[in-house]
């Protein structure tokens, strides 16, 4: 959108499944896809009124097989691309190291067991290990997730399956649609891009989740529903 502006142009359209809706007093919601399989308005939950008045969404009200049928109709060449599950400019072959490591230094670490802190393998560059992980994170076969990643420190402490879920996620820099939720409102949380919606109670710099969920990363957003409607975000602290 600062490009737009420097460039002169008015509205920004984006091939994101959500929708824009204009309520009472020209105020902006953002909504759901009609594909749900396809629904992005995690993605776009961050942004605000300004953003959402210049924003042009044209296939929020389409399915998937909508819009490739349109784009068979038009001639297109991406009419049959196949979906892209991942980060678009991370590639197969590079990988997440292959796009970082030119961009920023990766150290190797240590990966030590929750409680005892007993060594039990090391990690090729503890930048690239996510909170959840579970692959890689020790030789002896057993099941681990990573609970905290310390890059100051060059570790990853890991723990059971029972340590890694969560009942509560803090949380920091909300942002808002409308009216702030009051500390104490029930609301619908979603914590990753494809993750479903779940029940939770907002309060202030926490949101206390209904049942255990996998822990959330920090700088990770976690979006608040009403139905469909998204209230507003926040990020992971």
């Amino acid at each position: 959108m600062r490009r737009a502006r420097q460039l002169g142009f008015d509205r920004v359209a984006t091939g994101h499944h959500a929708r824009v809706v204009i309520g009472a007093g020209g105020r902006r919601g953002l909504v759901r896809g009609r594909d749900r399989a396809k629904d992005q308005s995690y993605v776009l939950s961050v942004l605000g009124q300004e953003q959402l008045a210049r924003c042009l969404l044209p296939v929020g009200e389409l399915t998937k097989a909508e819009v490739r049928g349109q784009a068979r109709a038009l001639g297109l060449r991406t009419a049959a691309k196949p979906d892209s599950q991942d980060v678009c400019f991370i590639t197969a072959t590079g990988g997440r190291g292959g796009f970082l490591a030119p961009r920023t230094a990766l150290h190797p670490g240590q990966v030590v067991e929750s409680g005892t802190g007993r060594v039990v393998g090391t990690v090729p560059a503890v930048e690239l290990v996510t909170v959840g992980q579970r692959r890689g994170l020790g030789g002896d076969g057993r099941r681990r997730y990573a609970l905290v990643v310390d890059v100051g420190a060059r570790t990853v402490t890991v723990g059971t399956g029972e340590e890694a879920f969560t009942r509560e996620v803090r949380v920091q820099g909300e942002t808002w649609l409308d009216e702030p939720l009051a500390p104490g409102s029930p609301v619908m949380a979603q914590l990753s891009a494809h993750g479903p919606a779940v029940a939770a109670v907002f309060e202030v710099g926490r949101v206390r989740l209904a049942e255990p969920h996998r822990p959330v990363a920090p700088g990770q957003t976690v979006a608040f529903y009403d139905g469909d409607a998204v209230l507003g975000a926040a990020e992971a602290a």
